[in-house]
């Protein structure tokens, strides 16, 4: 009995654990990584809305995508998200109206508002960016969850560049191991799943 527990521990319990300790240092590590390039969109990728408002996470995501735009590295924005609650908008369209009210045109903002997922988001937002030839596209959303989301876009077909936020709510170190396990976790299960 005692070899059969060494054995389990040592040929399939503990290379195990190093695989998903080596996946979670490669999201930790992309998370810094920002390809400079001009694209033809920046695809946000959705977050929570609070009533009326886009919630801190969201905030920074859009932030980020203005100052894209505000550069010239991008000409458009795609903002993704469908509704969480039945009496608030979607995440797309709360978006969309922030990014208005802070000097943005309606005319080069593009809306995704059906997704549910992260994966959802990177379709739907294909969909559109083929709607209107947009090939190119940096995807923002927060450092932690690039590495999923870049993967995510590039099987749907997305020439998708890394654009992670600069400023992220998970400053502590224990706000971002539980982010990093979130991320892991999810990662693990989109590749596990991968068509």
């Amino acid at each position: 009995m005692r070899k059969k527990v060494i054995f389990v521990s040592k040929f399939i319990i503990a290379p195990a654990v190093l695989l998903v300790v080596l996946l979670a240092i490669r999201i930790y590590t992309y998370g810094n990584n920002v390809v400079d390039v001009n694209a033809d969109a920046a695809i946000v990728l959705g977050a929570a809305v609070w009533g009326d408002n886009v919630s801190p996470v969201f905030r920074e995501r859009i932030n980020h995508a203005m100052e894209l735009y505000r550069a010239g590295k991008v000409r458009k924005i795609i903002f993704t998200g469908g509704q969480g609650n039945s009496d608030e908008l979607t995440e797309a369209a709360t978006a969309s109206r922030y990014a208005v009210q802070n000097g943005i045109p309606e005319s080069d903002i593009l809306l995704e508002q059906t997704s549910h997922t992260t994966y959802e988001n990177v379709v739907n937002a294909k969909q559109v960016a083929d709607q209107n030839g947009l090939k190119k596209v940096l995807i923002v959303s927060d450092p932690m969850h690039m590495r999923r989301a870049i993967t995510m876009a590039q099987d749907v077909g997305l020439e998708a560049y890394p654009s992670p936020t600069p400023t992220t709510r998970y400053q502590g170190w224990r706000s971002q191991m539980g982010s990093l396990a979130h991320e892991t976790y999810y990662y693990i299960g989109y590749l596990v799943g991968r068509r």
